[in-house]
């Protein structure tokens, strides 16, 4: 498999009629639970909620280097930045619908702020805490006012607490979509909320499809922020073997395949069919989150051996091999804002992994006192995923302990494992980027903020809350404004402090593999929704 995308066509700058219509039918072995774009934190309905739901701001949606650029969304403009960087200044476009055909006001706007705590969305703490009154919604979501937004006329005022130079990122990630402001505050699961997008979710049925139709109501107000999608529909069926999505758009039944094309596919993928396939690399890692908060993993050295135990190289194989995984020590991908080369458990001693250490981390196991101990390795079901469950449940056992593995469907295992009413002790998981900042790692991953307890929102799933390190990251945040080569350094500490405590074993960092029909046109890779989609044209 060539470690390259396959060759595209520069992307049009304005829609291109002859080439709309049609039904894009994207394959995927299972559903990725809400719909609800302010709780939903999974990349797969990330890829599909940004064309139906629109923020203030918006990520360039074009392929490319050029997709990390923010522009006005539902803003007229980009916001007037004033009081030392605590105060955003915006003015809401006139005339964009939702799919209702309602018009979106200014209430709007404020409700969908409120909304973002009062559902306990799961980056309220750490996305959003820095707006004025956030400190009070976070206690008391359901009574929350959040005075630190508001509406005067069509400007939209935000004020902050403190100076962010992330929030207009954060302002452009689904969790700060724009909402009827009558939709309730709770997570809305199967059911669609009414967005703005070209798309309208026309039916969710998590064991079935989802189905995208045109959205009557939307008239495209900037391409560069919200294009007009080609398909007249965006149909994605669940339910299917990976092995038989691989098939079926090869055969051209189907148009896309959702999920990582298993291993054994890639060699005739990229043989046969090299002009079908697109690679991109990522900034992601798969990883397994060790709960420090229950047996054993609440014992350091267990942790470590664990760190010690695994072998990076077995993941990368079961992954698909060197093509499309390199081995990871660190929380921040290599080439990140931030990123250092150390390798705390690799051996011989290196920068980068060379190598695991069984005999210490069997040592390790038996001075934590923790030899003999039962633990669960809970994954999801897809392929890749229980792989690598077996192969850490079989490492566990080799080290002392009595290992099983839980398998779970994928529309619930992401929820599952951040629960801490559920007591997972140690599974496998993966987290993409949400905009291109260490503290998308290290903040939302591993600091206090992010772990709430009896919430299938707790994106801090290991549940390590350190002051210490709260503290770094506090800092580098704070220099971020000034500094940003003083804070890469500081955000490099902060990597080291968190790993120095293992509460995660990072596994290694993904290329993204894109298999498409040859009836698809117009492939383009976005840095942070991936594959676009809807700019697919589709015979």
């Amino acid at each position: 498999m060539p470690g390259q995308s396959a060759a595209q066509s520069p992307p049009p700058t304005t829609f291109q009629t002859q080439h709309a219509g049609g039904t894009l039918t994207v394959l995927s072995k299972s559903a990725a639970g809400t719909v609800d774009p302010q709780i939903s934190y999974d990349l797969q309905p990330w890829q599909m909620l940004h064309t139906v739901y629109d923020g203030l701001l918006a990520f360039r949606k074009v392929g490319g280097e050029k997709s990390t650029e923010l522009v006005p969304d539902l803003a007229q403009v980009m916001p007037k930045v004033t009081d030392d960087g605590r105060t955003y200044t915006f003015t809401l476009r006139r005339g964009v619908r939702f799919s209702t055909g309602a018009e979106v006001t200014p209430a709007d706007v404020e409700a969908s702020f409120r909304r973002i705590f009062r559902a306990s969305g799961p980056t309220a703490g750490t996305f959003y805490q820095n707006i004025v009154g956030a400190d009070a919604c976070l206690a008391r979501p359901a009574d929350c006012t959040l005075p630190g937004v508001t509406a005067h006329g069509r400007e939209i005022v935000i004020r902050l607490t403190r100076a962010d130079s992330e929030f207009p990122m954060k302002l452009a990630v689904p969790h700060a979509v724009i909402l009827p402001a009558d939709t309730p505050a709770k997570d809305q699961g199967n059911k669609p909320i009414p967005g703005t997008g070209p798309y309208a979710i026309a039916a969710y049925d998590p064991n079935k499809q989802l189905l995208l139709k045109r959205n009557p109501h939307f008239k495209e107000w900037s391409h560069a922020a919200q294009p007009q999608g080609y398909p007249n529909r965006i149909v994605y069926q669940y339910g299917t073997t990976v092995e038989g999505e691989v098939t079926a758009v090869e055969n051209g039944s189907a148009d896309v395949v959702w999920d990582q094309p298993p291993a054994d596919r890639l060699n005739e993928l990229g043989t046969r069919y090299i002009n079908q396939v697109h690679v991109d690399s990522l900034n992601a890692f798969w990883y397994l989150p060790l709960n420090v908060n229950i047996a054993p993993f609440n014992n350091l050295k267990a942790r470590q051996a664990v760190n010690w135990a695994i072998d990076r190289s077995a993941a990368i194989r079961l992954f698909g091999g060197n093509a499309l995984g390199r081995p990871a020590c660190t929380v921040l991908p290599d080439g990140f804002p931030g990123h250092t080369d150390f390798c705390d458990y690799t051996k011989p001693s290196s920068t980068t992994w060379k190598g695991n250490d069984m005999a210490r981390a069997k040592r390790l196991v038996q001075e934590s006192g923790t030899a003999g101990q039962k633990v669960a390795v809970v994954v999801a079901d897809d392929e890749t995923s229980k792989s690598m469950g077996e192969y850490v449940r079989s490492v566990l056992q080799q080290i002392g302990y009595q290992a099983s593995l839980k398998v779970l469907s994928a529309n619930i295992q992401f929820g599952y494992i951040q629960n801490t009413n559920n007591n997972v002790q140690i599974s496998v998981t993966q987290w993409y980027q949400d905009y291109p900042a260490a503290s998308d790692f290290l903040n939302v991953l591993l600091s206090c903020t992010s772990f709430h307890k009896g919430s299938d929102s707790s994106i801090n799933i290991s549940g390590y809350c350190d002051k210490t390190l709260d503290a770094t990251i506090q800092r580098a945040m704070k220099l971020d404004q000034t500094d940003p080569e003083a804070a890469a350094r500081l955000w490099g500490q902060a990597d080291r402090q968190a790993m120095s405590q293992a509460p995660i074993v990072p596994l290694f960092a993904p290329r993204q593999v894109d298999f498409v029909s040859q009836d698809v046109g117009n492939y383009q890779f976005h840095k942070q929704f991936f594959m676009l989609v809807d700019q697919l044209w589709v015979k």
